[in-house]
C-alpha cells in the first residue's frame, strides 16, 4: 500500500520514499512536441505546480542519468522516453515567500531568491563561478550566462520558473504602486527578464513558467517573449489537479475501498471538484491538494474531516475579498451576488493585463477565474460562462458577501452571535435570531441600496449566513438548479437530534403592502408542495417557514 503525497512537492522524495504519484509525466512528452519551447502554465493555489515543476527537473537533469530507471521506471515517460531525457543544466527559481513589506524589501528579497538558486547551480554542476551578492538580480544572472557559454559551450540550460507571480500577487493587494514600479520599463523584476531573454539566443534553450494569473505578463512581454501560454489549451488542461479516475485510482492505492469511495466522492466531488480551464476541454478537475488533505484525515482516523478545507489552503483563498476590492463601483457586488446566487457570468478571459493601469469589470472576473473562484461552467454566444466550481469556493464568497454587508450597514457581527443563531436552529428548529439579523441588515442599508434588493438578493443573505454552520447539509434552488425549496437545512449528524429548517422566500417591493396575503399563501402553498417531495417527507421533525420581504421589512410565518 502506498502512502499518501500529502505536503510532498519534491519529486525525488516522493519516489524514493514510496508515495503515490498521480502519473502525469505524459505531460513531458506533449510539452516537447509543441514548436514553442518558453511555456507559460497559470493555475489557481494548491493545485500542483511545484510537484510537476520539480517532475520536470528530475526528469531533464543532466546530473540524474544514472537515477533515471529508478525515478521514472513505473510511469509513462520512463516506459516512453523522449530523445531530450537527461540533457539539460536545470536552473530554477521559486519566487514565493518574498517579502513585499516595502519596495527596497521587495527588491532585497528578489535579489537574494535569485542569487540563491544561482549559487545552488553553480555547486551543482561545479562551475567556476562567483555569486556577487553586491550585483543586483539581473547583473548576477546576466554573469552567470557569459560565464556559462564559456565554460561549458556545448551545453544548454532549461529554466524552470515557480510561482513568477506570487509576490506580484501580494503587492497588487495593498500597493499598486509599487507592484507598477517593478514592473515599468526601469523595473527590477522586469530587467531581469530582459537579461533572461537575452540568455534565449545563446545558452538557455527552454523555459517553463508556472503561477497564478497573469497579471505580470503585459507587464514583461516588452522585456521578454513569453512564448505561448498554454493555460486554456485543451491539451492540457488536466496536466495539474486531479481526474475523477485519478482520484479513484489513488483512494484504491492508498488502501480506501469501494465502499469507502462510494461514502467519500459525493463529499469531495461537492467541495473540490468543478474546475475546468479550457473552453474545448472535456474533463472536470478536482483540486488536488484539497484531495489529498482530505484523504489524510481520512486515513488516519477512518472519520471524516470536522473541517473539509485545510487552514493553508483557506488563508491563500481568504485573499479574494483584496482582489476584488480592486475593482471599484457596482460590478464587484453583482458578480457577487450572481455567482453565490449560482448564476453564470458570461465572458472572454483576458490572457494577460496589468491592473496597475486598468482594473475593470472584465479584469477582475479574469482574474477570479486564474485564482480558482470562478471556472468555466460551458459556453453562451461564443463565450466562456463562468460559475463558482463549489461548495469550498461558495463558502468563501458567502464570507465576503458578508464581509459587504457588514461593511455597507456599518454593524459588526460577532462570533457569539453566529453561534446563538445555530443554535436556535439546531435545538428549537427556530429562525427568529437569525431574521433578527436579517432586520439590521435592512434596517441599515441606504435606499440606494434597497432599489437593487429583490427575493433573489433577501435569500442570498440568509443562504450566506448559514453556509458555514458544519452541522448542517445545506442545499437550495441555487445549488441543484431544479424545483426545490429556497433554502433547506439538513442536519448531518442524526443521532445528536439537531432540527431540519425548511425556508421559502417571497419579495414584495415598497407600495406592494397590500399584496402580503396574497404573497404569503402563495409562498405557503409552494412550501407544503416541497413538503411532499419524496426526498423531504423523510427528514423527521422538518420546521417549515415562510419569509415575505417588503422592502426593509421580513413576514416570517410558522408552517405546521
Amino acid at each position: 500500500m502506498k502512502k499518501l503525497p500529502y505536503g510532498i512537492s519534491n519529486y525525488e522524495e516522493l519516489v524514493e520514499d514510496g508515495y503515490y504519484y498521480v502519473d502525469k509525466t505524459h505531460y513531458i512528452e506533449k510539452l516537447e512536441k509543441l514548436s514553442e519551447k518558453r511555456i507559460t502554465y497559470l493555475r489557481p493555489r494548491k493545485f500542483g505546480k511545484t510537484l510537476f515543476t520539480s517532475t520536470l527537473e528530475n526528469y531533464y537533469d543532466i546530473n540524474k542519468r544514472d537515477k533515471f530507471e529508478k525515478l521514472f521506471g513505473n510511469t509513462y515517460i520512463g516506459k516512453n522516453p523522449t530523445k531530450l531525457r537527461n540533457s539539460y543544466y536545470i536552473l530554477k527559481f521559486n519566487f514565493s515567500g518574498i517579502d513585499t513589506t516595502n519596495e527596497e524589501a521587495t527588491i532585497t528579497r528578489f535579489k537574494e531568491k535569485v542569487a540563491s538558486s544561482i549559487k545552488l547551480f553553480v555547486e551543482r554542476y561545479n562551475l567556476d563561478f562567483f555569486v556577487n551578492i553586491k550585483d543586483e538580480a539581473e547583473g548576477i544572472l546576466d554573469n552567470l550566462i557569459k560565464a556559462f557559454s564559456v565554460q561549458r559551450t556545448e551545453e544548454k540550460i532549461y529554466v524552470i520558473i515557480d510561482e513568477y507571480d506570487h509576490f506580484a500577487n501580494e503587492l497588487l493587494g495593498f500597493n499598486t504602486n509599487q507592484f507598477k514600479n517593478l514592473l515599468s520599463k526601469n523595473g527590477k523584476v522586469r530587467k531581469w527578464y530582459e537579461i533572461l531573454k537575452e540568455g534565449t539566443e545563446s545558452i538557455i534553450d527552454r523555459i517553463f513558467i508556472t503561477g497564478v494569473a497573469p497579471i505580470t505578463l503585459d507587464s514583461l512581454t516588452s522585456g521578454f517573449n513569453i512564448g505561448v501560454d498554454i493555460t486554456q489549451d485543451r491539451e492540457f488542461n488536466e496536466m495539474m489537479g486531479f481526474t475523477n479516475e485519478e482520484l479513484l485510482k489513488m483512494m484504491e492505492e492508498i488502501g480506501v475501498t469501494k465502499e469507502e469511495q462510494k461514502e467519500l466522492l459525493p463529499i469531495m466531488k461537492e467541495n473540490y471538484d468543478g474546475y475546468k480551464f479550457g473552453l474545448e476541454a472535456k474533463e472536470k478537475l478536482y483540486n488536488s491538494n484539497m484531495c489529498l488533505y482530505f484523504l489524510k484525515d481520512y486515513v488516519r482516523f477512518k472519520e471524516i474531516p470536522r473541517e473539509l478545507v485545510d487552514v493553508n489552503i483557506a488563508s491563500d483563498y481568504s485573499k479574494l475579498g483584496r482582489m476584488l476590492d480592486l475593482c471599484k463601483g457596482e460590478e464587484r457586488e453583482k458578480i457577487i451576488e450572481r455567482t453565490v446566487a449560482g448564476e453564470g457570468i458570461v465572458s472572454d478571459i483576458t490572457a494577460k493585463f496589468n491592473p496597475a493601469i486598468e482594473f475593470g469589470e472584465k479584469e477582475l472576473i479574469s482574474m477570479l477565474f486564474y485564482l480558482g473562484y470562478l471556472t468555466i461552467a460551458g459556453e453562451q454566444f461564443g463565450k466562456p460562462e463562468l460559475k463558482i466550481p463549489n461548495k469550498i469556493m461558495k463558502e468563501i464568497y458567502s464570507s465576503y458577501f458578508i464581509e459587504i454587508l457588514n461593511r455597507s450597514t456599518n454593524l459588526q457581527i460577532t462570533e457569539s452571535d453566529n453561534v446563538e443563531i445555530l443554535q436556535e436552529i439546531a435545538t428549537e428548529g427556530k429562525i427568529d435570531k437569525i431574521v433578527k439579523l436579517m432586520h439590521k441588515y435592512l434596517e441599515n442599508l441606504s435606499n440606494r441600496d434597497l432599489i437593487k434588493f429583490d427575493e433573489k438578493y433577501i435569500k442570498l443573505m440568509f443562504y450566506c449566513i448559514v453556509i458555514n454552520y458544519k452541522i448542517y447539509r445545506l442545499k437550495s434552488e441555487m445549488e441543484v438548479e431544479r424545483k426545490y425549496p429556497d433554502i433547506l437545512l439538513i442536519p448531518r449528524d442524526k443521532e445528536k437530534g439537531y432540527k431540519a429548517v425548511m425556508v421559502e422566500f417571497k419579495y414584495l417591493k415598497k407600495g406592494e403592502e397590500n399584496k402580503l396575503k396574497e404573497k404569503q399563501e402563495e409562498a405557503r402553498k409552494q412550501i407544503e408542495e416541497y413538503a411532499e417531495i419524496e426526498e423531504i417527507k423523510e427528514i423527521p421533525e422538518l420546521n417549515k417557514y415562510t419569509i415575505v420581504a417588503v422592502n426593509d421589512k421580513l413576514y416570517v410565518e410558522k408552517i405546521q
